[in-house]
């Protein structure tokens, strides 16, 4: 069972940055996708940002420009980095790993945005 340990949420004030980071107990060489989903409260979960393991990128038009999404395929990690944060933004921020046949999911992070 593969797991995923998230890190670097937090609080920041609107236009702060912080950076994500989510790392894989295991090296995946055949997943489809890796990256992010949020859940503000309230709300559904929704994708951020996912990258395939060809580095085609996925993200949500309300992040373009803002928001980007990297991997480290040796270290089994993705990283989110987000500039010029919102109000909005505000979620919790799950990791999320597809390989053919399963999905897993980190923890959760809470990122919180507030003036």
């Amino acid at each position: 069972q593969v797991q995923l340990v998230e890190s670097g949420g937090g609080s920041v004030q609107p236009g702060g940055s912080l950076r994500l980071s989510c790392t894989a107990s295991e090296r995946i060489f055949n997943y489809l996708t890796m990256g992010w989903y949020r859940q503000a409260p309230g709300s559904q979960l929704t994708l951020v940002a996912t990258i395939s393991s060809f580095g085609r990128i996925t993200m949500e038009d309300s992040v373009k420009g803002r928001f980007t999404i990297s991997r480290d395929s040796a270290k089994n990690t993705v990283n989110l980095q987000m500039n010029n944060l919102k109000l909005e933004d505000t979620a919790v921020y799950y990791c999320n790993l597809n390989v053919p046949d399963n999905s897993f999911w980190g923890q959760g992070t809470q990122v919180t945005v507030s003036s």
